[in-house]
């Protein structure tokens, strides 16, 4: 397949049918970032209004790297992968010192920040520089499996390696940006994951996929592992304090899944959870309590196992003086970022 003919189809469309979005255009490099790092397994229309508030909290590389954890976990909160707004606000406090608030341009540098993997490069410097950088997201990876016909896993070392190779060779010098961006278009509108629009594709007759008739086998990925589930006990342990209601909350360690977030204390259970609430909560954090009330009971689904949690309304008998407990009022919850699970339980309240 001419690697012009391929291009020049795509930004021929692409110049009619690019999706609007508040990122593209943006004269500022940060906030192509800010919109690659979110876009990460997550849907645009799911980033585009955390991506306005987030750059009206946090205009520029300094704000961010300004900011505390806990305000940019709250920014962040129902985005998931929280990780990833922790390595944000650790590159942007090296942006910040080490090349003056500005997004480098050399790729190496670009490498060594923390959270930018090779997509992410390619994807800031084709569209926020100019360069002629090649990158290869979700949507990338179906779209050259099945233009090309790739019987290779797209998920192995093997097939990534083909993938990234035609992401380069077909690289239209000096419109990387655009045709990088009309592949991701291309991806989320036409070549869907099931049930692609060939007939409405640009591409359809360069298609080998559609050619031969297996664009619905395309891309070939490793078979699913059985999705682990556990189930965890939490107390809710409400205590007047002054004027006002408090809830007791732990916060996580900084780093693993919901690093830094808050969270009601819990701990897993194989029984009933209502009988090894207690055992749960002497163990993870030295509590003990009196009474318990069922509150509620949260399911959840994360990337690689999924999560029921009974919470119980408690009355504590003791609570340690420990630093990763503090007593918050009822009326500020929201202040303090929670993951999915914990902030239904304390809606709840």
């Amino acid at each position: 397949m001419p690697a012009s003919l391929l291009s020049s189809r795509l930004l021929e469309w692409y110049r009619v049918n690019a999706r609007s979005m508040p990122w593209r255009g943006h004269p500022d490099p940060y906030a192509v970032w800010i919109s690659e790092i979110m876009l990460q397994q997550t849907r645009v229309e799911t980033v585009i209004p955390y991506f306005e508030m987030w750059m009206q909290r946090f205009p520029t590389v300094k704000a961010l790297a300004e900011a505390s954890e806990q305000d940019v976990l709250n920014e962040w909160e129902g985005l998931g992968y929280y990780s990833r707004a922790r390595n944000l606000h650790k590159a942007a406090r090296i942006v910040a010192g080490k090349f003056n608030g500005e997004l480098p341009r050399d790729l190496d540098d670009l490498r060594s920040l923390p959270g930018i993997g090779r997509y992410t490069v390619g994807a800031i410097a084709s569209i926020a520089f100019g360069m002629d950088e090649p990158t290869l997201d979700g949507n990338l990876r179906r779209v050259f499996a099945r233009l090309f016909d790739i019987t290779e896993s797209a998920d192995s070392p093997a097939g990534e390696k083909i993938l990234w190779g035609l992401a380069a060779e077909h690289l239209p010098a000096g419109q990387a940006g655009d045709y990088n961006q009309a592949l991701m278009d291309l991806g989320a509108t036409l070549c869907l994951p099931k049930n692609p629009r060939c007939l409405l594709c640009p591409l359809m007759d360069l298609c080998q996929a559609r050619i031969a008739g297996t664009q619905e086998l395309r891309p070939v990925l490793k078979p699913k592992k059985v999705t682990p589930h556990v189930i965890h006990a939490a107390a809710v342990i409400v205590r007047q304090i002054g004027n006002l209601p408090h809830v007791l909350l732990a916060k996580r360690p900084s780093d693993g899944l919901l690093g830094g977030m808050w969270e009601f204390p819990n701990g897993p259970v194989t029984g009933n959870p209502a009988w090894e609430l207690g055992q749960a909560m002497r163990t993870g954090y030295g509590l003990k309590f009196q009474t318990r009330e069922p509150l509620a009971v949260i399911k959840h689904a994360y990337t690689h196992f999924k999560i029921t949690v009974h919470a119980f309304r408690v009355e504590a008998a003791h609570v340690p003086n420990d630093k990763k407990l503090k007593w918050v009022p009822i009326s500020e919850l929201e202040n303090f970022p929670m993951g999915k699970v914990d902030r239904q339980i304390a809606r709840k309240l």
